[in-house]
């Protein structure tokens, strides 16, 4: 089967959405957001308002206002989010850092003997290499010229202010059982071991990359499932979510605030997100895995 659909003018994809049923009161201000947004990436948004979602029929009091109110609110919510773990990366960028240059040397991340998997080993030096090479920071140009009769990368202070936050949670997760600093970390972050950090790393890490790439997170299926402990040494939520909703955002946003208290004790996460909420009443907090009654939860109470 041949995909044979052609492009449609903006006035045409008006037309479209009036005649399945969507709202829309200024058609200026719609021809505003499909010119700059785009048709495909607000149809995201306005998916769940379908009530028959083959012929692509909007349910009744469908409006498009609704639909760039929400697509504004997740665009608000990335940037929180973002901005989270922002500081969550550089705290977990910082303690791979020190505690692993103490315990072994600045090249810990080149000694193949602390890692688990091999394959894994190579793949991330293979990974470091290649953002070596295209970074354009200049203290990495300068350490190359200046010691460049050394055949090894630069130390880890240096080489791992260059790689992401998904390349730190793959060399943090495949350490060894017997590295120290791994439940040191897990330690200090209050995750107990790195059983259950680990988890929580690789999930970040892939709501990271969504934010990089202005991906949705509202009604968004998730790809990491983070393992929760099940006696957290400091404030977590009493309604904790079953696993059945670890595909949506809420258990993410509790894994992040809970990383945030530890590394960054007053932070205005929990201000900021509430506000972010309040501002739009009318976004379905079900569709992102809130539970009723969430604010009053230890973890999220200022």
């Amino acid at each position: 089967m041949l995909y044979e659909k052609q492009p449609k003018p903006l006035d045409e994809q008006i037309a479209q959405l009036k005649s399945r049923g969507l709202a829309i009161t200024d058609e200026h201000y719609a021809r505003h957001y499909l010119k700059n947004v785009s048709y495909y990436r607000l149809a995201g948004y306005w998916w769940p308002m379908q009530e028959d979602k083959i012929n692509h029929v909007f349910k009744p009091h469908s409006c498009f206002e609704d639909v760039i109110a929400l697509y504004s609110f997740d665009s608000e919510l990335r940037l929180l989010v973002f901005n989270a773990i922002e500081r969550i990366e550089i705290g977990l960028r910082t303690r791979l850092i020190n505690h692993l240059a103490h315990e072994f040397d600045p090249w810990w991340f080149e000694n193949p003997l602390i890692f688990k998997s091999s394959s894994a080993f190579h793949a991330n030096l293979n990974v470091i290499d290649r953002d070596l090479k295209k970074t354009k920071e200049v203290f990495i140009g300068e350490h190359y010229r200046k010691y460049h009769s050394d055949s090894r990368r630069p130390p880890a202070w240096k080489t791992l202010e260059v790689v992401s936050f998904g390349l730190l949670s793959k060399l943090y997760g495949n350490l060894g059982s017997d590295v120290a600093s791994k439940d040191i970390i897990a330690a200090e972050l209050n995750t107990v071991n790195h059983t259950y950090l680990r988890t929580w790393l690789q999930a970040i890490s892939q709501i990271r990359n969504i934010c990089a790439h202005h991906g949705r997170l509202w009604n968004k299926n998730l790809p990491g499932r983070p393992k929760l402990l099940p006696k957290p040494p400091a404030s977590w939520v009493r309604n904790v979510p079953p696993v059945s909703e670890h595909h949506m955002l809420y258990v993410h946003l509790c894994c992040m605030k809970y990383l945030l208290d530890a590394i960054c004790p007053g932070h205005r996460f929990s201000r900021k997100l509430t506000a972010l909420l309040a501002k739009y009443p009318t976004v379905d907090l079900a569709a992102l895995g809130f539970p009723g009654g969430w604010q009053t939860e230890p973890l999220w109470i200022y």
